[in-house]
């Protein structure tokens, strides 16, 4: 008795689990061949767990019937074939290809229509069939953006124009009135400069709502050095208001700079050190500002003293101010005292001009017979620049993309003899070319230019070193005109550590000393992220085009940018 009762339990659970794992198999037949060829190119489904599956498959396939112009199908019911097979046929009918929608001018652009029909007239605009619903969904996200966030659209009255072809009305259901942003509420960094919200993002109260336009500057808080959005914006719609949350945190933005420097004399064959700190407070006042602070000294008895304050946004306008006093020290040759104050307009986030006056003094410390080269003068400019910057958002070890800085400034140059006009220029440009996630190459121009009757070695420009061309002394080169081309190729090991290749190319010319020559830099270097900011060594060896490859003119750079 006990072995038949299991064996019937043991049956029962077979046969059971057999029935309820069977698939149902679908058939969709036309009225015709022609018509099932075409069922059978648009293809649907075939086997189903249940009979709902299979009943929720036959009302897509007629959804992809209507979206491609067969608005008239229709389909008889689901006959039951046998246990498993079901079948059904549907009547396609004509397929209509466009549609004429008639629309409202008063709510709708012209502008808007064009961006989605080829065909716009006056109070109606033509669509493919397929086309449809996507053309409704970018109508009604510029309603969004003209401050109607709960639009909706749909079409009305559709019925048959002529053989393949439909009119249709728009009716739009939204708020009797537009939606503007009334109160801008900040979490997280509660004393984040509100003129950056103003001027820098442009988002300001009383204005016309718009979600998506919002998000999209907000996007922009990444580019800022002292602050970063959290989480993209939330709205809280009331009767009658509407009130916009932004999620930001701030960030450590000040910098400490240095490098270390050594490398071989060539006259006394010793081993000299040369290096520099520099200082960069942003933001300690939760207004945006940036102090800077710049000492370097070398081996070549050089000393240089910058100071630099930017102040954005003046009393809530638009427009910002930077000071800079720069001092300079050639051994017991010269000293020069450089003077700057501009006025800066941020256009955007990536756009920025400014103009200003750059006033020059120089004082030599030889006697008047040591040299003729160097002269006491004075100089006063007027000065142009514009500024465009890229980022890299979320990148940590390269967060700028790309970058052009421009200037340009004619003055007047004034000595114990008679006052002289010059024209100067000046051009810092680098984009960094993504190959993949982790190989690029970063290509770097920067050029200046000095134009004037006469020179003195003391007005010259000055380049060579680390930041221009590498395996050279820092400043040590003069010019009149000069560029230098930087090339790295640069592999990321990880999100912290990458290595690179070094290939420095500079073209200079010295009208004092009618010196035109190229000069050459190689080498090898990396960059390791630290807790601590971004560690820097470089290895290069300089030449000119005249002079055979020394090991013994190779430099060692040293560098560590400290955020904190």
């Amino acid at each position: 008795m006990r072995k038949t009762a299991f064996i019937l339990a043991f049956l029962s659970v077979f046969f059971s689990t057999k029935v309820k794992g069977q698939q149902l198999q679908l058939i969709i037949e036309g009225e015709n061949s022609i018509e099932n060829r075409i069922i059978d190119a648009l293809g649907y489904t075939t086997y189903h767990s249940d009979y709902e599956g299979l009943h929720s498959e036959i009302k897509t396939f007629q959804d992809q019937l209507y979206s491609i112009g067969y608005i008239e199908n229709r389909r008889d019911s689901i006959s039951r074939i046998n246990d498993s097979l079901y079948q059904t046929k549907i009547q396609l009918k004509t397929q209509y290809h466009t549609i004429s929608i008639y629309y409202p001018k008063n709510k709708i652009e012209t502008s808007t229509l064009t961006s989605v029909s080829q065909e716009v007239h006056d109070d109606y605009f033509v669509l493919n069939l397929q086309d449809v619903e996507e053309a409704l969904a970018f109508i009604n996200s510029k309603l969004v953006d003209k401050g109607a966030p709960f639009s909706k659209l749909r079409l009305s009255n559709i019925s048959i124009q002529d053989s393949g072809h439909l009119k249709a009305h728009i009716i739009i259901t939204a708020e009797s009135q537009k939606r503007y942003l009334d109160h801008i509420i900040i979490k997280g960094y509660e004393r984040f400069p509100k003129s950056y919200l103003k001027h820098y993002l442009k988002i300001k109260p009383n204005k016309t709502f718009s979600l998506k336009a919002i998000q999209k500057k907000t996007e922009q808080l990444n580019s800022l050095a002292f602050a970063h959005e959290i989480k993209p914006p939330e709205v809280l719609f009331s009767k009658d208001s509407t009130t916009l949350y932004m999620y930001i945190e701030k960030s450590a933005s000040n910098g400490f700079d240095g490098f270390l420097g050594f490398g071989t004399n060539e006259d006394s064959n010793t081993l000299e050190f040369d290096g520099y700190v520099n200082l960069s407070l942003v933001n300690n006042l939760n207004y945006g500002e940036r102090f800077g602070l710049q000492y370097k000294s070398d081996q070549s008895q050089q000393k240089n003293f910058k100071v630099d304050l930017s102040l954005p946004y003046l009393f809530g306008s638009p427009i910002g101010v930077d000071l800079e006093l720069n001092i300079f020290k050639k051994d017991s040759s010269y000293t020069t005292t450089h003077q700057a104050v501009n006025l800066n307009y941020q256009l955007n986030p990536k756009h920025k001009v400014a103009a200003g006056i750059f006033s020059v003094s120089s004082n030599t410390l030889l006697t008047e017979t040591s040299t003729a080269a160097i002269a006491d003068y004075k100089s006063v400019f007027l000065k142009l620049s514009y500024q465009y910057t890229v980022p890299q958002q979320q990148h940590l070890l390269f967060p700028v993309h790309h970058f052009v800085y421009a200037e340009a400034g004619t003055g007047e140059r004034k000595t114990t003899t008679h006052p002289e006009k010059q024209f100067q220029w000046t051009l810092n440009t680098f984009k960094i070319f993504n190959l993949n996630a982790k190989n690029s190459v970063f290509v770097k121009l920067n050029a200046a230019s000095m134009a004037s009757d006469t020179y003195f070695e003391n007005e010259l420009l000055r380049f060579g070193g680390i930041n221009s061309i590498r395996g050279f002394e820092e400043n040590s080169i003069l010019a009149s005109l000069y560029g230098v081309l930087n090339v790295e190729y640069r592999l990321q090991l990880s999100n912290t550590i990458y290595i690179h290749s070094i290939t420095d190319l500079a073209s200079f010319e010295n009208v004092l000393t009618d010196a035109k020559e190229k000069l050459y830099g190689y080498g090898l270097g990396f960059g390791i992220l630290t807790r601590s900011g971004l560690l820097k060594f470089n290895y290069a060896n300089g030449k000119s085009e005249h002079t055979p490859f020394k090991l013994s003119n190779s430099k060692i750079h040293i560098s560590l940018v400290a955020r904190f």
